[in-house]
């Protein structure tokens, strides 16, 4: 699992999340409230800072108040699988120190096996968000217990991917459509094969949840081929996604496409017994 991140750490990978001021072209009436006062109020209810990201500037005056992304994750909440790895509920939150957001909360999942991570879609998890002005700690707490609420539900859906067998030909299928989602202009040209081979034992198999967990890390990772089909046809290799939005989207929609192929599939072969977890 990943380690926690330092204050330290933090500043280096993204500056804008530990700045304490925000852009002085805002209002004297603008309500700022820093990112790290959140982060020290998370630390109280038990989530740690697990990860950090922020979008690229070439105006370095504007860096330090870029939108930022900063994931937590309570050691003390997993979702346990009988014969596989262990899935940990993430917080995502997005926010900026220059007056163009508010506090932005989603839901996601981290496998240990891969130290892969998920965005559970908003349709499961209603995004959240806080203003600055009027922020309390009471009002964070309530955000957070409604998330970690909704963790059952989230255990259903994926019970369901595991119940589902997928046929070859579905899972080609599968495939194209997620090629869909990452090259939004289908100017691209990728074999399916390309996003279905697994890259560890573990994730062999033809259930949805085998299937979308190897394509989803596909996608976010790269590393496959593609051809481009703009002006002269090139062939290139997929990188891997650095902007944490485009992140959060083919994730989100990727997410939304697996539920598709298991919609009305219910089981209990997942369950919640490491969900220890309370606030006082």
């Amino acid at each position: 699992m990943n380690q926690v991140l330092t204050p330290e750490q933090i500043a280096v990978k993204a500056p804008a999340v530990v700045e304490l001021t925000h852009a002085d072209n805002l209002s004297k009436h603008y309500t700022h409230i820093p990112t790290m006062t959140l982060m020290e109020d998370m630390a109280k209810l038990g989530w740690e800072v697990v990860d950090v990201k922020q979008g690229k500037s070439r105006d370095l005056s504007k860096r330090m108040f870029k939108k930022h992304l900063v994931i937590f994750r309570n050691p003390n909440l997993k979702i346990s699988r009988e014969g596989s790895d262990a899935v940990f509920p993430q917080i995502l939150l997005m926010n900026s120190h220059d007056g163009k957001s508010s506090f932005q909360f989603r839901a996601g999942l981290f496998r240990l096996i891969c130290s892969n991570g998920l965005v559970i879609t908003t349709q499961d998890f209603a995004q959240a968000r806080l203003r600055h002005s009027g922020y309390s700690f009471e009002h964070l707490k309530s955000v957070v217990m409604e998330m970690v609420e909704k963790i059952p539900d989230t255990i259903k859906t994926l019970n369901s991917l595991t119940e589902v067998e997928l046929t070859e030909e579905q899972k080609m299928e599968f495939a194209l459509k997620a090629i869909g989602i990452r090259f939004e202009k289908g100017n691209a040209e990728v074999l399916p094969q390309e996003l279905l081979v697994p890259l560890r034992e573990q994730d062999k198999g033809n259930d949805l949840w085998s299937v979308f967990n190897v394509v989803q890390e596909k996608l976010v990772r790269g590393g496959f081929k593609y051809t481009l089909r703009e002006g002269r046809r090139t062939n290139r290799t997929a990188r891997r996604i650095s902007n944490f939005i485009q992140d959060i989207r083919i994730n989100e929609e990727l997410f939304d496409l697996a539920k598709s192929y298991a919609k009305d599939r219910k089981s209990t072969r997942l369950n919640s017994s490491h969900l220890g977890i309370s606030y006082a």
